[in-house]
Formats: C-alpha cells, structure tokens, sequence
C-alpha cells in the first residue's frame, strides 16, 4: 500500500503520515529500490527534490549484470527494444576494448541508453508497483526510535513527517540521510578534473571518435535528438583548485587541441567539469538507516559503471530490508548487505582510482604504460576477462562463512534452463521468495516447495565446470547462490537442503 495519512491534528499542527519505508532520493537507485520492496507487499515512499527527471545525463550505459537485473524482474524487454547494443566495453579508453560476446550471460552487450530515460522507465515502473513517489520534497532530517524511524520532510506545501520502520538514503554524494546518522565517508580529495559537453555537430565524427596523445584524451559518442557527448581530460585536469564552470570556447579549444577539428561544435545544452573525489561509506548500514548508490559510494565516472553499481546495490537490499520488515528473516540478514556490498564498493574505489590515473597519463612514461595494457588486451584472455568482469559485475560473488561451502555459493546463478517449460532460471526468479533448483535425476525436491520457497526442476549443467557436480542448488531473489550441494544420496539431500532452508527463513 502507499504512504497513508494518520492524522494531522490541530490547526496548523504538522501532519503525519505512515510508511514502512522512506526513501530519501528518486533517481534510478531510489526507484529500483521502491519497486523490489513493493514486490514484496512494503508500503514506500519515495522524496526527490528534483520536481522533474533531469535530460542531462550523467549515465549512458546499462551493463551486463544490469541487463541480468532487469530480466531477473521480467522488463528487461522494454528496455532492449529502446538501446542500441555494444559487444564491447573499455577500461580507462585504452585503445583495445574489452570483448563481452565472449561472456557467459545471455545478455553479453551494454546497452547504451541515457540515464533520463532508465530512470523515466525505472519510476514508470515503481508506480505501476505501487509506490508513492513525490517529487519537489526532500528529507530534511530524522529523529531514529527503537522500532521506528520519524522522517523529517519539506515539501512545496510546507513541512510534515513520515513515521517509518527503516529510512534507505539514495540521495547522492551529499546524503542528507548519511551524514544526519553519522555514518563516516572517508576518502580522499579531487586531484583531477574531467570535462564534458552535449553538444551539436554540423560536420560529426565517425560514432565511437576515440583519440589519446600528450595533448588529452577524448571520446565523442552519439546522443538521441542528433545530439553529441564529448568526454575529455587534458593536461591541464590535474589541479586540486576549481577553475570555474566550463564555458564552450574552452570545450572547443580543448576539443581542437586534442582532434585537430571541432566538428562545428554548437548549441550545448550541458557543458560540465567533474573530479575524482572519491569515498566509500564506513556503513551501509546503521541501525533503521540504509544506504546505496551515490550515498555510499563516490568516485571518478570510469567505465560508466556508477549507476549499474547502485541500482545493484539496491537489487541486494530490496528484499533482505523487506524480509526483516515482515519478520520471516532475522536481523542479521539486513546486516549482511554490508557484508556482501561493501567489498563491491571497495574494489569499485580501486578499479576507478587506477583508471583515473591512466585517463591522465599524458606523460611518456603514463602513455607507454596505457601503451602496454592496451595490447595485453587482446594478448592475454586473462587479463581481458579479469578486467571485463569486474567491468560488467558479472565477476561479483559474496563471501561465505562456512569454507567448506561449494565454490559456486555466493556467486550469481547462470541464467540455467528449466527443463519441460519455457523460462529459464532468470524468468523465476521472484523479489519475494527463494528458487530451489532440483537438478537430481529423480526430481526429489520436488515436495520442498512452501512459502517464500518455489521449486524449479533442471538438469545437472556439464557445460560449466563449477556446476557439473551441483545436485541443488538455493537460488537468492537477487540471483545469489545461497547454498549448493552435490550429494548423489537423495535422502541425505533432501535432508541438508531442509536445514538450509530453515536457516535461511529465520525458522
């Protein structure tokens, strides 16, 4: 149900109202979060300042696992109907690109679609759930309890409250929500600035113009409405101090430096700098305060990946914070989103760090250095898989604490065939509840099916080796193996997947 008003008192009193969850924050982070919970029956909602979607796109792409995202909630369909597909991705725009064709995910391409429009789909979506969203109001601040949350709200009405179990700030790098619970972002200064123009062209580059010298580098890509974005860096990027808004002669100096031509450069609608300041959040969570996205994470725009780790981020929390709420599961699960996207975050902080020091490695040490990893590229499938990987969260597994666990668990499930219908793993996947995969001969999970349990019949996988031995396998709502075995005894099984289940609904 959405938000509800409980009363609002005397004359002039502030009126309250009533919500399992506000959510401080209507970007793409905020709203992936809004539709998990009200898959599972939560009541949200939702504050965005902003009183429309803003066109200037900050994102661009949708990767891998992001399109797995999608498909794992069955509208991954709108969204490949609206993109153009990219077989390929780069890291810090060495000159050799990352092949994902090669990866093992049934959606091996990034789909390039502006953030505007992920984020115009993504709240159709999330009201179509159900769930409030407001925009024009803002957290202003909380006031936590022991079973509750009172959020502090501005609207263009004047102030009220909304009385909550849990607040998730989604609500950038200058959290209102974090920094009123406290909660450290430490982490080091901008010592580099990138530059960025939307542009028109009358005479444009080739699609994908990509140029790297001792005079900057820059990469020219095509937007919807005829529209170009420029991304560049430059010598001159590497300054601690601001140097003022970016205006269109400097876009266009920069752009001729570098190309030698400014392709008749005109009518920007969003010229910008931005800086590697980059942070991570000490807590993703904090007593009845959550965090995703840009709240618990800041860093250098590289790779395009910042929206893709944050709305991943909330396919994690959505349903272990709607699990706590309707009590089937104990606190410790809510505890384990720090455990298992923290260490996202910390190698997100590593992988940007290390390519914003190639994007401004102009010198000819730094340019034989971007020189030597653009060729491993191709040279080593290693190398080029370990990069694309963690490029595409694909490569992303949370910890287990039992070292006797099966190497699969914690790992995304592969989108596995459900023998004798026509879905596959991906299309059973459901925010509320587990899947069971019965992979044994004689189907003997089959009766284990049971609230917040649904059993898939499948066929044991040989063409993975990590998978040929699995017998069954406790699939998460975000795709996460929760547990495998590979017992040939079925009596035995059914019984080690009884406890499991058990354990992992708080019974």
């Amino acid at each position: 149900m959405a938000a509800q008003q409980v009363g609002t008192g005397r004359a002039g009193a502030q009126r309250v109202e009533t919500a399992q969850v506000v959510i401080s924050g209507g970007g793409p982070v905020g709203l992936w979060l809004a539709a998990e919970l009200r898959l599972n029956g939560i009541s949200v909602t939702v504050l965005e300042l902003r009183t429309e979607i803003d066109n200037r796109s900050k994102a661009l792409t949708v990767h891998p696992r992001g399109v797995e995202v999608l498909a794992s909630r069955g509208i991954h369909q709108r969204f490949l109907d609206e993109s153009l597909k990219i077989s390929t991705g780069h890291f810090a725009n060495l000159s050799n690109r990352l092949d994902f064709s090669v990866m093992d995910t049934p959606f091996p391409y990034t789909l390039f679609i502006p953030q505007a429009r992920t984020e115009a789909l993504f709240e159709e979506y999330a009201r179509g759930l159900g769930a409030t969203i407001r925009r024009g109001h803002r957290v202003t601040g909380f006031t936590e309890h022991a079973d509750s949350v009172t959020v502090q709200v501005e609207g263009p009405e004047g102030s009220y409250e909304i009385e909550a179990e849990y607040v998730a700030g989604c609500d950038g790098t200058r959290s209102t929500v974090r920094e009123a619970a406290g909660i450290e972002f430490p982490g080091t200064e901008s010592r580099y600035l990138g530059w960025l123009g939307d542009v028109l062209f009358d005479n444009p580059p080739t699609p994908g113009f990509n140029r790297f010298t001792e005079r900057g580098g820059l990469m020219i890509v095509p937007l919807p409405d005829n529209r170009w974005r420029i991304a560049g860096t430059s010598p001159d990027s590497e300054t601690g101090e601001w140097p003022g808004d970016l205006t269109m002669d400097e876009l266009r100096q920069k752009v001729v430096h570098i190309a030698g031509d400014d392709f008749g450069m005109r009518d920007p609608s969003w010229l910008s700098r931005y800086g590697n300041a980059t942070r991570l959040a000490s807590h993703y969570r904090r007593g009845r305060v959550v965090l995703a996205g840009d709240a618990a994470h800041q860093h250098y725009p590289t790779g395009g990946v910042g929206m893709n780790v944050g709305f991943q981020d909330a396919f994690n929390l959505g349903w272990k914070l709607a699990a706590t709420i309707d009590g089937w599961a104990s606190d410790g699960l809510l505890d384990s989103y720090h455990t298992d996207r923290h260490p996202v975050g910390e190698q997100l902080m590593e992988h940007s760090r290390a390519q914003t020091y190639l994007f401004h490695a102009f010198t000819p040490e730094g340019l034989a250095l971007r020189d030597l990893l653009s060729r491993m590229v191709p040279e080593s499938r290693e190398f080029s898989d370990v990069l694309a990987g963690r490029l595409t969260a694909l490569d992303v597994a949370y910890p287990s604490p039992d070292p006797t666990a099966h190497p699969v668990t914690g790992t995304r499930a592969p989108d596995l065939p459900l023998p004798g219908t026509d879905s596959t793993l991906f299309g059973a996947l459901r925010a509320d509840s587990y899947v069971l995969l019965d992979l044994t001969a004689e189907g003997a999970l089959a009766d284990r099916a049971q609230e917040r349990i649904t059993v898939h019949a499948g066929a044991p996988d040989r063409t993975r080796p990590a998978w040929a031995d699995v017998r069954a396998a406790l699939i998460r709502p975000d795709g996460h193996v929760t547990w495998a075995w590979t017992e040939e005894d079925v009596t035995k099984l059914a019984a080690r997947v009884d406890a499991v289940i058990t354990t992992a609904l708080g019974r």
